[in-house]
């Protein structure tokens, strides 16, 4: 169903109770949940935002074909221990730091448009030389490169979405724009996992056609939205810090403890999604055509409850919903070494998914709002590199513990993250003054 027709339905939803009295209230009961969805479809969003959510869609469909499965192809592929293989994101991940410190000067100097685009180019050209991939160093090469490419569209996004939405709209944007990425997960893995059990060459070129499509949708339609003011003061940080301008961010104290305690959060998320494929099918027998119905229930989760959830949460203070998100992330996790088999690891996807729900639309809000004009692509940049620093600690560290100890070890690691980080989050929230200029700032005009 198309955006059109969505909007259509949404707005014929009787306005009041009153209203609603008049229909059957069984029927009634059903659409009240589909309120705060239609309250959001209503907001009025630039064009441009819908360009970005339909891309958004198309490169992610093509994207999830592969990604959840990457590490059983990568394994079987080098049949090497899981360390090793593991430690390929590592050096993924490494290069993402690099680039993400680079991207941020960049992107608030240069623009937006281009970077996102050749970004997106990029990677699907990664994806399609991986299908043709064997050795352990193609393998790194290719890693480099997507590493290096894939913050810049990233933090290109993230402020692009700040500089065209007002902050009182943005957790509305976030929303919707994780909307659109998780339908495009709903499909992609379900697909992919199909396609893989047959050859993965296929699941390569659907992944590389998404992100090329995406790319181009970028260079021939986006406009540039690099404030120019924000240009014009972003040239004055460089010349007077170190560091790129960064310096300024760095000395930000509630952002920068806002940071470590995601960092925790990312930790155990990156394990959840790298190592769970090759977990369930190298001892539960758990194949790629059932494991993709995985992360397909996490992103009907997230399309379904995504709304309604963070209109919940946004009349509470950021930091405790920071705190529930990240214990969710903990107890999911952690119940993975409690799982036996699909259903125990689909459960434990399912807790975890909660967390996400809570966690992140909130997160992206909190760093955007924080982050002044001239400086979104430094503090975007910040915000985003906490992936990589996640998946180039994460993995390998589950490897670690798999190798050396035990596989369920893996999992009590990646929950006492998630736990820890809603400890820190808490502490963060009870330790005045920091949270409470951060959030005297988010609620400033």
């Amino acid at each position: 169903m198309n955006g059109l027709s969505r909007t259509k339905i949404f707005s014929s939803l009787p306005p009041s109770c009153a209203n609603r009295s008049k229909i059957n209230p069984a029927f009634t009961c059903t659409l009240s949940s589909l309120y705060p969805m239609r309250r959001l479809f209503e907001t009025r969003f630039p064009a441009q935002f819908w360009l970005m959510f339909a891309g958004m869609l198309i490169s992610t469909i093509g994207a999830s074909m592969i990604w959840p499965f990457l590490m059983i192809y990568v394994s079987e592929r080098l049949n090497m221990p899981l360390t090793v293989s593991a430690g390929l994101l590592t050096i993924n991940s490494v290069c993402g730091l690099i680039s993400s410190f680079i991207a941020g000067p960049v992107i608030d100097r240069l623009g937006r448009k281009w970077v996102m685009a050749i970004s997106l180019l990029l990677n699907g050209l990664g994806y399609l030389l991986m299908s043709r991939a064997e050795t352990y160093p193609a393998f790194v090469l290719l890693m480099i490169l997507q590493g290096s490419a894939n913050p810049l569209y990233r933090v290109g996004a993230d402020a692009m979405m700040a500089d065209l939405i007002p902050p009182e709209k943005r957790v509305d944007g976030y929303s919707l724009m994780r909307l659109s990425n998780n339908v495009g997960v709903a499909i992609g893995p379900a697909v992919g996992g199909l396609i893989a059990s047959v050859s993965y060459q296929f699941a390569f070129y659907g992944a590389a056609a998404g992100l090329a499509i995406y790319g181009l949708l970028i260079a021939f339609l986006a406009r540039e939205t690099l404030p120019q003011t924000g240009n014009e003061a972003a040239d004055l940080p460089q010349k007077s810090e170190r560091f790129g301008g960064y310096g300024r961010v760095l000395r930000d104290q509630p952002y920068m403890t806002f940071l470590l305690a995601f960092i925790f959060t990312q930790l155990s998320a990156s394990i959840m999604w790298v190592l769970l494929s090759v977990y369930a099918k190298t001892h539960y027998g758990v194949t790629e055509r059932l494991y993709g119905l995985i992360p397909m229930t996490n992103a009907l989760m997230v399309v379904f409850f995504q709304i309604p959830v963070t209109m919940l949460t946004r009349r509470f203070s950021p930091l405790p919903v920071l705190a529930l998100g990240g214990l969710l992330y903990g107890l999911g996790v952690g119940s993975v070494a409690f799982g036996a088999g699909f259903w125990g690891f689909w459960l434990s996807m399912v807790v975890m998914t909660l967390g996400e729900l809570v966690l992140v639309p909130t997160s992206s809000t909190y760093a955007a709002n924080l982050a002044p004009a001239d400086m979104r692509g430094r503090y975007m940049s910040l915000y985003g590199l906490t992936w990589n620093v996640a998946a180039g600690i994460g993995p390998v560290a589950g490897g670690f513990l798999n190798d050396w100890f035990s596989p369920q070890a893996i999992w009590y690691g990646g929950g006492l993250c998630g736990i820890f980080s809603a400890l820190l989050f808490i502490f963060f929230w009870l330790r005045r003054p920091a949270a409470k200029i951060a959030e005297e700032r988010l609620t400033s005009p």
